[in-house]
């Protein structure tokens, strides 16, 4: 399977997290984007730049990828509104210009235009189960606090560069600085201290203490980044490839709940 284009750095990571997902179930479904175009309302282009993080991917072609991959749509329902919500107070901040939500009206009636011209296929329905719809209520105050962890940003107030645990905690990820690696055992599980995460998705250009913790559960396993500094980036990608390979997982390089598992036995 082709592999994917790095998502573009000034992506908020509530969007993301969202493509991370979309992505992965893409590729375990086994189906191309052609296939997809064939299966959906959206053109093989229009999956294209959704996926690639182009163009805001529309809440239909999430509930549409979720209904051809045979997935329930609850949680990737819930982090489209959290990419939602971060683009509408992105906008709200400009207001000298577009909306997203009038950028997404006119790009989406460009897309039907588009796609009533590739296919012709009948279109699936969008109808989310009611049972779905109140799950996603309290499902999306965890999955938007888990976001805002992931997007905190760097700034600099004079602190010691390392910091570990609840005092790391308490005074903010710090770009650029290198944190120690406590590791012990807690629980029945290994902890260093930094996030006690099992499911937030890392990939390139992540940052923040999930991924310090995921830095020194690596190393801990045997398969040290070689370094200890929040921002997943190559090193730290590769080194989560070879122990997802070591562990018979996908080797995909995205530390998910499976690799977060495998990280704390």
């Amino acid at each position: 399977m082709p592999r994917w284009k790095e998502l573009p750095t000034e992506l908020p990571s509530s969007e993301r997290q969202l493509l991370v997902h979309l992505r992965r179930l893409k590729d375990h479904s086994g189906l191309s984007l052609a296939a997809l175009s064939t299966r959906t309302s959206y053109s093989r282009s229009s999956w294209e730049r959704y996926l690639n993080g182009k163009k805001p991917v529309p809440r239909k072609a999430v509930e549409e990828l979720a209904q051809v991959c045979g997935t329930e749509p609850t949680r990737l329902v819930v982090l489209y509104e959290v990419a939602e919500r971060a683009r509408t107070e992105e906008a709200a901040g400009r207001p000298d210009q577009p909306t997203r939500e009038q950028d997404r009206d006119d790009q989406e009636q460009g897309e039907q235009k588009q796609d009533d011209q590739e296919q012709t296929l009948p279109r699936v329905g969008r109808t989310v189960p009611l049972k779905w719809t109140l799950g996603a209520v309290a499902l999306a105050v965890v999955v938007s606090f888990g976001g805002g962890l992931l997007a905190a940003g760097a700034w600099d107030d004079g602190a010691p560069a390392k910091k570990t645990g609840a005092v790391a905690a308490s005074t903010g990820y710090l770009r650029g600085q290198t944190y120690d690696c406590d590791v012990r055992r807690e629980g029945g599980e290994l902890r260093a201290g930094h996030s006690d995460t099992h499911e937030m998705l890392l990939d390139i250009n992540s940052t923040g203490f999930d991924v310090v913790e995921a830095q020194c559960l690596l190393r801990e396993k045997g398969f040290s980044p070689g370094v200890f500094d929040g921002l997943y980036d190559e090193r730290t990608k590769g080194a989560a490839k070879r122990f997802q390979g070591a562990r018979h997982l996908v080797m995909d390089g995205i530390i998910g709940p499976d690799t977060w598992r495998e990280l704390r036995r």
